[in-house]
């Protein structure tokens, strides 16, 4: 065997070790990347739960506005009723403030 048959086993040894580094390289890259995804779709999960409660809160709300709306609306006694609670509120959280700033 020749200076160039060496040459070319050692080549072929060589080229061999770097495929093997590429394989085990894409293999551990795969890998890492089912990690990343598992991870990411964990992460994704509770925050589409988290969305979808903010829509059926959302909802809801509009819900009991419009009925509180058709209800004052049909009502007119309720809305001055409603009025009126709303100016005592009022002026018993004035009545307050003036009664801190006193002491």
């Amino acid at each position: 065997m020749g200076p160039g048959g060496i040459a070319t086993i050692i080549a072929a040894a060589s080229l061999a070790v770097i495929a093997v580094a590429i394989a085990y390289t894409v293999v551990r890259a795969s890998r890492l990347i089912d990690e990343i995804t598992k991870t990411v779709s964990m992460i994704n999960s509770p925050l589409k739960s988290i969305g979808n409660a903010g829509k059926s809160i959302e909802n809801l709300t509009k819900k009991v506005t419009s009925a509180t709306e058709t209800f004052l609306d049909d009502n007119p006694l309720a809305m001055k009723a409603a009025a009126t609670l709303f100016t005592a509120a009022k002026l018993k959280k004035k009545g307050k403030k003036k009664s801190k700033a006193k002491s």
